[in-house]
This record gives structure tokens, sequence and C-alpha cells, in this order.
């Protein structure tokens, strides 16, 4: 395999429920869930079903032809989207396909430029990447697609300067995952919606990490800014329970019409196994309450986390079941380690912070588990420090 992962900590061969199990036998409790991906944990029925029965009907058309699949689930996401008559759905099979698309979206609207945030994360393709807020990822590649703006971020006034007659859009994550799961001042997307309209530039949102149930609502922004309306959303990781597909959702007719036939394609995206998943994942979601559950789930882990009353920790952040926690010291790299060793999966978006995603299905008692091992964790890792 190619080095561009690094030296990878497990070598996993089995999943069920919000387990993982390495090649060695040893079992794991999921707090990552493929980085926000398996929205139904491993091996869950309703997605294995749906998958098998798709594999055994049609795999793969090319999208010179649709499925009823691909119709059902473009409907689905304008649905649970709030989206208004003549939206429109883009299928494909990533976040960065996703960003990508929004990316080209904006350009179409005939100005050249995009703002974005400092922190935000969306993707690693040559586009992806140009919206993406941290140099290290962008230095080995420049030069990068031009027209990029960055400005600070929850910062209305920066945001406001920034937004002229040659802005196309603003790309906001409701909640930086990758900056270590940090959520933005009451108010500041209702700001970001009020100035893209008042400059006649798009809002777009990059809900791939924060979308479907991950934070209690279907999209972040739902949670965050209940009644706002953006001109679109991306979304991809956990839509598909652990199969890839993604989208951009565009709201309304003006704006769906910007990208037009031969503008834009994808070969595998919104191919009929990919859809089936997805279909599998929302109709779980739905029927099984986890929206309320995810809610639930979530205060009770942070208020845990702040009953141990460990100086070492200094709070948590996120909504839903994303989370991060934080830490006093510099030691989250060496707190995923302990973690792993003590039979937890978590990771560390910065120094300061781990981040927990775990898949939607959690209890409080397996949440509890690892909030019972988090001080002596925190013990493992000082010692890992200092070693």
């Amino acid at each position: 395999m190619m080095g561009v992962f690094g030296e990878p900590g497990l070598v996993l061969t089995e999943g069920d429920g919000c387990y993982v199990t390495d090649a060695d036998g040893r079992r794991y409790l999921d707090l990552l869930g493929g980085i926000a991906v398996n929205s139904l944990g491993h091996g869950h029925p309703a997605l294995v079903a749906a998958v098998q029965e798709q594999a055994a009907r049609l795999i793969h058309t090319s999208n010179l032809f649709t499925t009823p699949g691909q119709v059902a689930l473009g409907e689905r996401l304008l649905e649970i989207a709030g989206a208004p008559e003549g939206s429109r759905v883009f299928l494909c099979n990533t976040g960065s396909e996703a960003n990508e698309a929004a990316f080209k979206l904006a350009r179409r609207t005939g100005r050249p430029d995009v703002v974005v945030l400092e922190g935000g994360f969306h993707g690693r393709t040559m586009g992806a990447i140009s919206l993406t807020s941290k140099e290290a990822y962008r230095a080995p590649f420049e030069p990068l697609v031009p027209g990029v703006r960055r400005v600070p971020y929850d910062d209305v006034e920066a945001l406001r300067d920034a937004v002229d007659e040659s802005v196309g859009a603003v790309l906001v994550e409701p909640i930086q995952g990758e900056a270590g799961v940090v959520v933005p001042s009451q108010g500041y997307l209702e700001a970001a919606r009020r100035i893209t309209r008042d400059a006649g530039a798009l809002l777009i949102l990059d809900e791939v990490q924060t979308g479907i149930a991950r934070t209690g609502e279907w999209f972040g922004f739902q949670t965050l800014a209940p009644g706002l309306v953006p001109d679109a959303v991306t979304v991809a990781k956990g839509l598909g329970g652990g199969v890839p597909v993604g989208g951009l959702i565009t709201f309304g007719p003006e704006v769906s019409g910007l990208l037009t036939a031969g503008q834009h394609g994808t070969t595998f995206g919104g191919n009929p196994l990919a859809c089936a998943a997805a279909l599998a994942v929302l109709d779980t979601i739905a029927g099984d309450g986890l929206l309320t559950h995810v809610v639930r789930r979530g205060e009770h882990i942070a208020a845990r986390i702040d009953a141990l009353g460990d100086a070492r920790v200094t709070g948590t952040r996120g909504r839903g079941l994303l989370r991060a926690v934080l830490l006093r010291d510099a030691v989250a790299p060496q707190l995923v380690v302990a973690a792993r060793e003590a039979g937890f999966v978590v990771n560390a978006p910065t120094a300061n912070a781990v981040r927990l995603a775990p898949p939607l299905v959690i209890s409080d008692a397996e949440l509890d588990t690892f909030v019972d091992a988090l001080p002596t964790l925190l013990d493992r890792a000082g010692e890992k420090e200092t070693s």
C-alpha cells in the first residue's frame, strides 16, 4: 500500500455493533465510527440485508441510465434537508467529490472567488484541498485552484468584509470536525446567510461530517440554526453507513439550474448498491428514533465527562454524537494510543482534543466504559509523554 496514511495502528478484520476486532482477535469499542461513517455500527441487519439483496439484483449501470433507488434517494435527501420545490440532488461517492461539485456550482455563478473559513477541512482532491485550511495539506501541491479567500473562523465582520461582488459562494462547515469539533457562536450561521444573500453569493454548507443525524438532527445546520435555508449542502460519510456514497443538494430552481447537462458527472455515483445502502441507513435512523437517541447519548457522555471533575479535562465540545474531549495538556496523540491499548478507538484531530464520533446506535452503558476508563487513560498518556 502507498504510504500516504502512515503506519496503521491496527489490522481490523471484523465488526459487530459498536465493536471491531483486530487480526489478533482483540476487541475494541469503536468510538470513531470510521470517522463518522458507520452510522449503524458494524453488521447492522438492515444494512446487510439491503446490500445483499441489491448486489444480487443490480450493482452498477452507469449514469447513462437511472434506477428506482437513485430517484428514491434523491427524493429522501430533499425531504430531510427541507429543500423547497425545484431543488435537486447530484449523487457521487465521497465528501471530496461532493465538495468538488459544490466548487463548480460556485463557479457557475459567474463570480470567480469562494470564501472559506480558517480551520475548515473540505477534502483532499485538488479542488477540495484548495478550499481546505491546513497549509501542510496544501503546500506540497501548489499552485492550487485560484480564487479562494480565507477568513477567521466565527468572525462575522471578517466574513462581511470578504464577501463582495466577485464572490460566488461561502463554504462553511456547521461544526469543524477536523479542527477539533469546533462549534461557532450562536447566530453565526444565520449571519453568514444574511451576508451571502445581501451580496448575491451562495451559502454552501459542508455537512460531510455533521450530516445524517450526527448532531441529533438530519443536518448540523438544523441543530445550530433551525429554519435556516442554505443554497446547497454537501453530504457523504454517514449516508451509506460504510458504503461509499455522497451528494450535493441544491436548494430551489435557480441554484439547481446552475450545473447543466455535460458540465459535471461521475461513473460510480448513485449506483444501485450505494443507493440501497443509503436508503437503508435513512430508513433505520427514522424508524428506530435515532435522532432523539443521538441527542440523549450526546448529552449523557458530555455530562458524565464533566462530572469526572478531572483537572486534566477542561471540558467537552460538540453536538449529538460528534464530540471532543478537551485536554489541559497536549497529550491527545498519547491518549489515543493509551485508549487503543485499553480497547477503545478514538482519534486526535489536535494535540489538545480527542474526537468521539461513534455509531449512532451506541448505548449509554458502552459510552460509560470509556468515561470510566478516562482518568486511567490520562495517567497512561502522561507517562507516554514523559517516556
